[in-house]
């Protein structure tokens, strides 16, 4: 296999499998906030217990999320040298922001979040937990702000020419709110709501299933419920925004997107379907015209093609592109028609009698996952052939010194100890929820001599 190709799929596995944690830390931090907040304002004990539950569970998927997310720096050195020295200044100036800005925060707050229960006023601790969430939220901001650069760059002027060629930043503000960063960045972040929100409601669905917990669990689930169900709806709108651009800013992927090859043409919407590259024909349920009206309400708008652009400016795998962009429109719509059912049965005074949808929320905490995943697939495909639109192709950025078979031993040696991690993962949150939000011996607040005492008396 061509080492372009295995750097690819390196980095493409790597970033994928951190990608399953922030999402979570940053929805998960929201919930704790929420829990926190409103156990000050009813003193309500069932909250206090839900945030310290809660706050153990995103300790772990923060922890795996720094371990993991350490190893692509890496590979932007080792793997994608000519990439590194082409956006350093861009990417760097990016990540240095990240560094500052937002992981000092986060860190900064997380010790008081994790060991100050009780040790620091409620409010204290509460100002805490908001500085992790939105240091978290920061962290997004800048990675985001990173990628949508590469997506449509602006603020920068190119040094240098061929290998030695370099963008060096001219404007940092322009840079950060290039054309596609703010929409991109608020569908992220209602991505990792949704992702929190779903494993809070698959937790608390099962242990109203197994008759664990009930009445706490019934609180958490309604809140949990409306916070997804306002973020799943807010999905529609950024998703919108963010095709928007697209169709602005990089025609040649919403072509991809949508299986749209005329030229010039109006443009159907699928709603799902099979792309026949080879004789340009897309197989599938479909609404005539129905790409042209949601971007310009008119049914009859010509939209560019692919045939508009030359055959090495197109992305090359069209039908995965496809594939993983209206898989993630249909997640989109299961979750939205999802969290209205079961408002509409809340609304009844219903919402815990029907035992099958309870196993649905069980299930459901894979769905924001596979969105946000996919997502992120279709968005990178989708860019090829270029690293950065416009300036550097994927095949001019990889390291020339690297071979294909280090490529390849690395990545098996990443896969195996990816595997373990996730595994451990798995172990350790299977086990914090079987213990349940009222097991007291993980509890952070503890003292070390008040579990000895207790441990003495008890022998």
């Amino acid at each position: 296999m061509e080492t372009e190709i295995l750097a690819r799929i390196q980095f493409a596995f790597t970033v994928a499998f951190h990608y399953i944690y922030p999402p979570l830390s940053i929805g998960l931090g929201l919930l704790m906030v929420i829990f926190e907040s409103l156990y000050i304002k009813t003193k309500n004990k069932e909250y206090h217990i839900l945030a310290k539950f809660w706050t153990r569970i995103f300790a772990l998927t923060f922890g795996i999320g720094v371990v993991t997310g350490i190893v692509m720096e890496f590979e932007f050195g080792t793997n994608w040298a000519v990439y590194s020295r082409y956006v350093g200044d861009i990417f760097g100036s990016a990540l240095a922001a990240e560094g500052i800005f937002a992981f000092a925060m986060e860190s900064g707050f997380l010790g008081i979040l994790l060991f100050g229960w009780n040790r620091v006023k409620p409010w204290v601790h509460l100002v805490s937990t908001i500085g992790v969430f939105l240091g978290s939220m920061f962290s997004a901001v800048w990675i985001v702000v990173a990628n949508s650069w590469q997506q449509t760059p602006a603020g920068y002027h190119i040094v240098g020419e061929g290998l030695n060629a370099r963008a060096e930043i001219t404007d940092f503000w322009a840079m950060v709110f290039n054309p596609s960063s703010v929409d991109r960045l608020t569908h992220v972040w209602l991505g990792a709501f949704l992702s929190g929100a779903f494993l809070v409601l698959s937790v608390h669905a099962y242990y109203l299933l197994k008759g664990r917990y009930t009445t706490i669990s019934e609180k958490a689930f309604k809140i949990a419920l409306a916070v997804a169900t306002v973020f799943s709806l807010g999905q529609l709108f950024t998703g919108h925004k963010s095709a928007e651009g697209v169709a602005k800013n990089q025609p040649a992927k919403l072509a991809a997107l949508e299986g749209h090859f005329d030229a010039n043409a109006p443009a159907d919407m699928y709603l799902f379907g099979w792309v026949d590259k080879e004789n340009q024909k897309v197989t599938g349920v479909k609404i005539p015209g129905g790409l042209s009206f949601l971007l310009d309400y008119d049914f009859k708008t010509p939209v560019k093609g692919l045939n508009a652009f030359p055959k090495e400016e197109r992305p090359s795998q069209i039908n995965a592109v496809f594939q993983f962009y209206h898989l993630m429109v249909i997640i989109g719509m299961i979750l939205i028609g999802l969290t209205l059912f079961t408002v509409f049965l809340w609304y009844r005074g219903k919402l815990f009698e029907k035992r099958w949808l309870l196993w649905v929320f069980v299930f459901s905490t894979l769905l924001p996952q596979i969105a946000n995943q996919v997502g992120w697939f279709a968005a990178e495909m989708g860019r090829q052939p270029w690293v950065v639109y416009g300036l550097l192709r994927t095949s001019d950025a990889f390291s020339q010194t690297v071979s294909a078979n280090q490529i390849l031993f690395s990545l098996i040696l990443f896969f195996l100890v990816y595997t373990l991690l996730f595994v451990l993962f798995v172990y350790l949150l299977n086990k914090k929820i079987q213990q349940g939000p009222y097991d007291e011996s993980n509890d952070f607040d503890r003292p070390f001599t008040e579990g000895l005492t207790k441990t003495i008396t008890q022998n």
